[in-house]
């Protein structure tokens, strides 16, 4: 299982502006892999090209063998949730869910599962969080909170979870606990990570990185 980035090109505007100009890598299964860069090297928006959250102004993206941007909306809406998990800078918890009902919201598009409920408790009691299954996001720390969305991305035990900069929003310990958990998850579940960071020590958790310049790999 792997990704397979093929000559992606992205540009923005009128006229347009590229911030990609030609990306080709190959992201191996079980692989830990960073994206750095300077601001507006085109990091983040290489992520979410790889996740399908963008499309490319040309290129494509292979998964498995399968085409991302060969998929229809409604193929790939399924792919993406039984096959990729994703955590952002801001944690996007609903405010009125408590932490388990935030867990378990991608549940929600498939058919029900207690097994899936059983697996969030224990992504819960990983992670530090066994007495907060009831709390309200506003009843959780920065790194709690945080350390909830990372559990929502796994609850359906993707294949590939994909990051951007999910340490932009804490504290120095906190952000070291959560690449910690990312660290876990890579090696006791063989999740295939990508995540943007700008922070060099985060960067060398990984396995491989990735650097761009001015849109293309350094």
């Amino acid at each position: 299982m792997s990704i397979v980035i093929q000559d992606i090109k992205k540009s923005f505007g009128q006229p347009p502006t590229p911030v990609l100009k030609g990306i080709s890598a190959e992201i191996k299964k079980g692989e830990m892999v960073s994206i750095m860069g300077r601001s507006g090297s085109g990091k983040s928006t290489l992520l979410y090209i790889i996740s399908s959250l963008d499309a490319p102004t040309s290129g494509n993206v292979w998964v498995d063998g399968v085409s991302l941007f060969g998929m229809n909306k409604r193929d790939l809406h399924r792919f993406r949730n039984q096959r990729m998990g994703f955590v952002f800078q801001f944690h996007h918890l609903l405010p009125e869910l408590n932490a388990l009902e935030n867990i378990m919201m991608p549940t929600l598009k498939s058919p029900f599962d207690p097994q899936r409920k059983m697996f969030a408790l224990e992504l819960l009691n990983e992670f530090g969080l066994e007495n907060k299954a009831k709390s309200l996001p506003s009843q959780l720390s920065g790194g709690e909170q945080q350390r909830v969305a990372i559990a929502r991305a796994l609850v359906m035990q993707p294949a590939f979870l994909f990051a951007d900069e999910p340490t932009g929003n804490l504290d120095s310990a906190n952000g070291q606990l959560v690449m910690n958990l990312f660290k876990r998850i890579n090696l006791n579940y063989k999740t295939t990570i990508v995540y943007v960071t700008h922070d060099q020590l985060f960067a060398q958790m990984a396995s491989r990185q990735i650097n761009l310049v001015d849109g293309l790999v350094a």
